[in-house]
């Protein structure tokens, strides 16, 4: 089935994250693809200094409007980076009005890592986002993320137990399907966990070299494969082994440091 998908995430001019990722990965699954842009950036803003950043809060509510008025409808909505508490309020908006029935809100939280938040988010942006969070009918957090929707202790270090309870909690305080990434029990190996009705872990293989943008292929890939095939397990897996497949191409490039080539590598879902 042809199926509109609507992205809403910032635009990174250059640095190969964001839309300037989501449109090409969803484009080749292809998903008819929509985008509305929250804020227009230079580049993204790890490793370049001086990045130009307009703020596109007032258009993306014309956008919105137009399309009520025109009664443009999608089959999913994803949402990326997003930037500002005001930019959840159009996407919830967008879901009250414009995404079908039995339609999906997928949810990348895109707010932090490694325990911190990103440059100019704060403790509001985070409440906002447990909002939307928890009308989504997926969310796809990392470690960091997850613990700032439920107010746990980030633990660099952790087990099983440790991530079990992070799937109670969000059980517990009403959230739905959740992906939990870059979830790592040992320094070989890495992975994602599926939270649905039960827990399942695919684990593989860790490259220590680390890649800006990897979240974004990730979740664009999950995006377009569930959507096509409706199998939460195995959409997260390839998804998993697509994103470890474009650090291992980027890694034969010394000279390319700020994102990774996923481009070389959309003919492996073009051709399923």
């Amino acid at each position: 089935m042809y199926k509109r998908i609507l992205t809403v995430q910032d635009i990174s001019c250059f640095g190969q994250c964001s839309l300037t990722v989501a449109l090409p990965i969803l484009s080749a699954f292809s998903h008819e693809t929509v985008i509305l842009p929250s804020s227009i950036l230079s580049t993204h803003t790890m490793g370049f200094k001086d990045f130009t950043f307009h703020d596109m809060s007032n258009e993306i509510n014309k956008i919105k409007d137009h399309w009520i008025k025109e009664n443009i409808t999608f089959d999913s909505i994803y949402t990326g980076y997003l930037g500002k508490s005001e930019d959840v309020d159009v996407v919830l908006d967008i879901k009250r009005n414009l995404l079908r029935p039995n339609s999906k809100l997928i949810v990348d939280p895109a707010m932090a890592d490694f325990g911190h938040l990103y440059p100019g988010f704060d403790n509001d942006y985070v409440e906002k986002m447990k909002v939307l969070a928890k009308e989504a009918d997926i969310i796809l957090p990392n470690i960091s993320e997850a613990c700032l929707l439920l107010d746990v202790e980030y633990k660099e270090k952790y087990d099983e137990t440790y991530v079990r309870g992070i799937f109670y909690k969000f059980k517990e305080n009403g959230y739905k399907t959740i992906i939990l990434t870059g979830v790592s029990y040992d320094d070989e190996s890495t992975g994602v966990v599926v939270f649905d009705t039960s827990m399942h872990y695919y684990k593989h293989r860790k490259i220590a070299k680390s890649y800006h943008g990897t979240g974004d292929v990730y979740s664009s890939v999950f995006v377009g494969q569930y959507l096509r095939s409706n199998d939460l397990f195995e959409s997260a897996k390839y998804a998993a082994d697509f994103t470890l497949k474009c650090i291992e191409e980027t890694m034969k490039d010394p000279s390319h440091n700020y994102g990774v080539e996923f481009e070389k590598l959309l003919y492996l879902v073009t051709k399923q």
